[in-house]
């Protein structure tokens, strides 16, 4: 299983930098962009303090999946 993410995305889209965020919610850059990149893993309650100070459910943030369908939702969209 992998926990897929969409921080970049999301972040983005409200014109943030990683910087920003990080300030926002009390962490530093370099976690924002180790999330951002699949590197690590966020904790709980690191995963609850962004999707609530982007404005979204955690669920919307973040995804458990398994690596098959991944690779499977990756093939169809090519």
């Amino acid at each position: 299983m992998k926990v897929r993410n969409r921080l970049r995305e999301i972040r983005q889209s409200r014109s943030l930098t990683q910087a920003e965020l990080a300030s926002r919610i009390g962490v530093s850059r370099k976690t924002i962009n180790t999330v951002e990149n699949g590197v690590f893993t966020p904790s709980v309650a690191l995963a609850l303090a962004l999707a609530r100070d982007l404005g979204i459910l955690v669920e919307d943030l973040f995804q458990l999946t398994d690596q098959e369908n991944e690779r499977a939702d990756r093939s169809v969209g090519e």
